[in-house]
Parts: C-alpha cells; sequence; structure tokens
C-alpha cells in the first residue's frame, strides 16, 4: 500500500486478526509483533479507517487513565465496531459504558453499591450452591457432556438474576432470556426479542420494587427512581447493561479458563489443590492475563492531542485499547506465552483500569474463583472429549470463548 501525499509505502495492518493455527489461547502473531519495539500502532478497520491499536502495557495503562480519551461514541472519527453500531448510535439512550466526566460518574455510582466488596463478598453462599448444583446436573447427565452448556451459561445469568433480585420462581424464565441472544445459531430476531423480554421483566420488577424493596440491585436502582434521579426506563438500561456485560464475558471466561487447565495438567493440578483463598485468585488473575477474552478492544477518541509511547496521538483520531496483547506483553510479564497460576508480575488490564474498568469485576473474580476449583475437585478425572484443535473457537465475536466445551470423566 502506498502512501500518496509522501509515496513511501506503508504497512497498516487490518483488525481484528487472526489468531494463529494450534494456539487458541494466544493472541494473534501480528498484534503480538507489534509489541516488539513498540507500544501503539495504526490498523486499519472494516470502514477504511485507521484508528490508533495501543498493543503496549504501559501505554495502555497510561491511556485508560487519560482524561484526553473520551469512550462518546457519538463524536465524529470513533472507532465503531461494525457498521450496524454506527448505523444505531444516536438510537441508543446514554449509559455508564459510552458517557464521559460526570455523567459517567453519576451513572456508576447508581451501579456501585451493588457491586461492593461486602455485597459481593455475602453472594458467596449463594454462588456455591448454585455451582454445587449445577456440578451434580452435570455428573447426573450424559457422558461426554458440555461445560458451556452446563456450566458456563448457567452459572453467571444465575448469579446475576441472584444480584438483581429476581425472585426464585422466575429464575429460569430469566435464564432462558438471557442466554436466547448468545446461542451458536442465534438469529438477530432471538437477540431482539431477548432484549425486549428482559427489558419488559426488569421494568415491572423495578415498579415492585419501588413499593416493596429488598438488597439487590433492581431495589438499589428503584430507590433512585423513587427520588425521581432516573426514570424507569433509564433504570431498566442500567439493569440489562449489567446482565449483557456480565453475562456472555463472564460465561466465556469460565469455558475458556477450563479448557485452558485441561490442556496444562500441572496448572489443573494447583488450581485443584490450592487451599489458600490468596493463591485461588492470585490464579484466577492469570488467567485473566493468559486469556483476555475482550478481542475487538476497547473503544476511544481522543478530544486532544495526546503523546503516548513516542506517538502523538491527534485529537479526533479513534483509539482502541487492545488488553491481550498488553497481558502478554513482555516488558512487563516475563515469558508471557507460559500459563503460571503463581506468576507475580503485577496486575493485568483484561478488566480494563482506571475510572472506566469493569464495574462488575469483583463479582467475575468470584465466581471464577468458585467454579473452576469446585468442578476440578469434584470430577478429578476431567477432561477434554475432543482435541482441542477441534473445538468450536468464537473467532467472530466480541468475547472469545467456545461455543461447545464437550468434557469426559
Amino acid at each position: 500500500m502506498t502512501d500518496t501525499s509522501t509515496g513511501e509505502t506503508t504497512d497498516i495492518p487490518e483488525f481484528p486478526m487472526t489468531r494463529a493455527v494450534g494456539c487458541p489461547f494466544a493472541p494473534p502473531p501480528r498484534s503480538l509483533a507489534l509489541n516488539t519495539d513498540k507500544q501503539l500502532s495504526r490498523v486499519r478497520i472494516w470502514d477504511g479507517s485507521t484508528p490508533w491499536l495501543i498493543h503496549g502495557y504501559d501505554a495502555i495503562r497510561t491511556l485508560f487513565t487519560d482524561v484526553r480519551t473520551s469512550v462518546d461514541d457519538r463524536l465524529p472519527g470513533y472507532p465503531h465496531w461494525n457498521a450496524g453500531m454506527l448505523a444505531t448510535v444516536h438510537k441508543r439512550p446514554r449509559s455508564v459504558f459510552t458517557s464521559d466526566a460526570e455523567e459517567h460518574t453519576r451513572y456508576r455510582r447508581m451501579l456501585s453499591k451493588p457491586f461492593t466488596f461486602k455485597r459481593v463478598e455475602g453472594l458467596r453462599p449463594a454462588v456455591q450452591k448454585i455451582v454445587n448444583d449445577l456440578v451434580d446436573e452435570l455428573l447426573a447427565g450424559p457422558n461426554p457432556g458440555d461445560i458451556v452448556s452446563a456450566l458456563a451459561l448457567p452459572v453467571p445469568s444465575l448469579v446475576i438474576s441472584e444480584m438483581l433480585g429476581v425472585p426464585y420462581e422466575d429464575a429460569d424464565f430469566f435464564q432462558e432470556q438471557a442466554q436466547r441472544g448468545t446461542a451458536r445459531n442465534a438469529t438477530e430476531e432471538d437477540t431482539a426479542q431477548g432484549a425486549a423480554s428482559l427489558a419488559k421483566y426488569i421494568a415491572k420488577l423495578i415498579r415492585a420494587k419501588m413499593q416493596s424493596p429488598s438488597e439487590d440491585l433492581v431495589s438499589d436502582l428503584a430507590e433512585r427512581v423513587n427520588a425521581e434521579e432516573i426514570s424507569v426506563r433509564e433504570a431498566t438500561q442500567l439493569a440489562l447493561g449489567v446482565l449483557i456485560a456480565g453475562h456472555e464475558t463472564t460465561a466465556n471466561m469460565i469455558s475458556l479458563s477450563i479448557a485452558a487447565l485441561l490442556e496444562h495438567p500441572d496448572q489443573l493440578a494447583f488450581m485443584r489443590d490450592a487451599e489458600d483463598p490468596k493463591a485461588i485468585a492470585g490464579a484466577v488473575e492469570e488467567l485473566m492475563r493468559y486469556l483476555s477474552i475482550i478481542q475487538t478492544g476497547q473503544r476511544r477518541i481522543a478530544v486532544e492531542d495526546i503523546e503516548v509511547g513516542g506517538e502523538t496521538i491527534r485529537a479526533g483520531e479513534g483509539i482502541i485499547l487492545d488488553v491481550a496483547p498488553a497481558n502478554w506483553d513482555p516488558r512487563q510479564f516475563p515469558d508471557p506465552d507460559r500459563l503460571d497460576l503463581s506468576r507475580d508480575d503485577g496486575p493485568n488490564v483484561g478488566f480494563g483500569y482506571g475510572r472506566h474498568q469493569c464495574v462488575g469485576q469483583q463479582l467475575a473474580r468470584m465466581e471464577l474463583q468458585i467454579v473452576l476449583p469446585t468442578l476440578l475437585r469434584r470430577i478429578p478425572t476431567l477432561r477434554l472429549a475432543a482435541p482441542v484443535e477441534e473445538l468450536p473457537f468464537k473467532h467472530d465475536t466480541l468475547a472469545y470463548g467456545v461455543y461447545e466445551l464437550p468434557v469426559t470423566w
């Protein structure tokens, strides 16, 4: 490709990039190669534009916290994921995911109470029971079984229903609607109908909690509706955002972690045999670093010129924060391609960093800290029922994972 203004040949890679055959857990090799001597590079996305890809660990941490970057997807030059997201940008209500500064702080404050360390830790007994029951059902079902449908998908939807305050008798309906758009053969209509059913259900639940609150997220939002801080529609969107953001990502992280551990027997033994909660927590952090399931990057746009990593990002230029190569940056993580559950090389950026880091990260961590050791201790003979290279990996989705994970024991 030739730059017509200078006559120089440029080599701008397409993004998203392709993973290497036979290396399903590794970031794309081209993104890792970019880290050899730079922290950020130009890439070309679906619409022909060339935003900056931030792939180095130091640069990504810097830009996650830089107030000169914006998440406002209405701004010209914002690097949208696809044509559909661009076409609907003015139809979507504002949210914690697309707002900056005081507007973001306002939304985030409304979601912070349910995700405090105390509230999340209070859910541990309920989550442990959910996991125990699901493992019982897996063992009682067919062998081989599928980890995705038996464990990875139901755990986060049942946990989030507990957190939102969905009544027990509605949990099956709620789980079914939450998973409706995530099935491998889901149509656009399935996704839309599932979201509409959930929105209608949550709005009704908010109105009920306005009269009879309890200790849950929907009650917290209902309290703000009563105080006229937000409308029922805004509260519904916030609750739906939590559900969607925390469901698919956590489900993928559970199934991908199990697949990776089954391919690394020494690390599986570490997770299975660890008794110290700190060792289990550290192991989960290493899996977050190693797997980095957000594979299309977190998007921003520069609102002022920013100098970082020896480059200048101009105001109005798009930014893609690619956590996978940053979490495999050898400048921060020696031997990054080695899964080491006892690693202690500093924090990963799997949940982001700074003011926009994942609001539900403590919940996701807690679920993984319970699911992984419980499954491996309950079924010590667990193994893959198909070669890892034959697993149906999600190369075409926002969050990387597997559509199915057949196991036997």
